[in-house]
């Protein structure tokens, strides 16, 4: 027995539309051909592969068991051709094959998720390489041209070459375990009592803001490259901590994390910019990510991730 020739694309697609519109004269409707055409290139198809693909005993022509299993390695290869000259096409007219964007690891993940579903609807041949990363980590990434666009809330000096635009303010609540020390305090938890007890602390990857402490009032810290780590902690009770308040909303609500009264009980804001280089010019996929991100309203409430 032979071995199976190569078929064309042009064999595959009359194949999938003969069985995707139900015969050989609505195919040849659908792609503008003759009927004999159509009878022609399936039987040249199945010369091709050696194998019968249709049974053409009944009144309407139906698959095989062979032709059931290589319609689904047709359309995964007539998909791909298509998938492949659409981003030639994008390619072509100037859009980015690959988008890397670095997001603070505060930004609420929910709100992210959304940003995403937006993007890849609206750019779906463009690929997104996304890193998460604490305070300078993401400046530092867009900085050395890592990335081409950033989420970050940058406390602390930034360096020329990067331009930032304002996304908005994430709420960061401090809290405890219920089983921890600082929970059985009723009221105002003061200031002294705080410095005695653990606290948890996202570090920052990167030395732009090597020796410097954010939000560090406690004598003792744990220094952690993940807030996900973080928040396993703290609900496990080895410390306290401030956390995002869309990522521990739903731990409030459970009684899994409890809230601490601060003596300064004023709302903490934790600033959140996008960052790209401004002597590198954004292509349009990453341009529109930007202004998607600058639009957004992190005053809103959102659901917690």
């Amino acid at each position: 027995m032979r071995d199976p020739g190569l078929p064309s694309l042009d064999q595959l697609r009359v194949f999938i539309a003969v069985i995707d519109h139900g015969g050989f004269a609505h195919a040849a409707r659908a792609l503008h051909r003759t009927q004999s055409v159509i009878s022609y290139t399936i039987a040249n198809l199945e010369e091709q592969l050696n194998i019968a693909l249709l049974d053409r005993s009944k009144r309407k022509p139906t698959l095989t068991d062979a032709g059931r299993a290589l319609l689904a390695d047709a359309r995964t290869v007539a998909s791909n051709v298509a998938a492949m000259r659409a981003r030639a096409k994008a390619l072509g007219q100037g859009l980015e094959a690959e988008v890397c964007l670095v997001v603070d690891v505060m930004f609420p993940g929910c709100v992210l998720v959304q940003v995403l579903e937006a993007f890849q609807r609206e750019f779906p041949t463009v690929a997104l390489r996304l890193h998460m990363e604490a305070l300078g980590a993401a400046v530092q990434m867009v900085q050395d041209n890592r990335c081409q666009l950033g989420i970050s809330g940058m406390p602390m000096t930034v360096p020329d070459v990067i331009e930032r635009h304002i996304v908005g303010h994430v709420e960061m609540v401090p809290v405890c375990a219920p089983k921890h020390p600082l929970a059985k305090i009723e009221g105002v938890v003061p200031t002294s009592e705080l410095r005695e007890h653990l606290q948890l602390v996202v570090t920052d990857r990167s030395n732009l803001t090597q020796g410097q402490d954010f939000g560090v009032i406690s004598r003792r810290d744990w220094r952690l490259g993940d807030v996900s780590a973080k928040h396993a902690l703290l609900r496990g009770g080895l410390g306290w901590g401030n956390m995002p308040m869309a990522m521990v909303a739903q731990d409030l609500k459970a009684g899994w994390l409890v809230r601490l009264q601060l003596q300064d009980s004023g709302q903490l804001l934790y600033p959140l910019y996008a960052l790209h280089r401004a002597d590198e010019q954004l292509g349009p996929a990453a341009s529109w990510l930007r202004e998607r991100f600058i639009g957004l309203d992190l005053s809103l409430p959102h659901e917690p991730y």
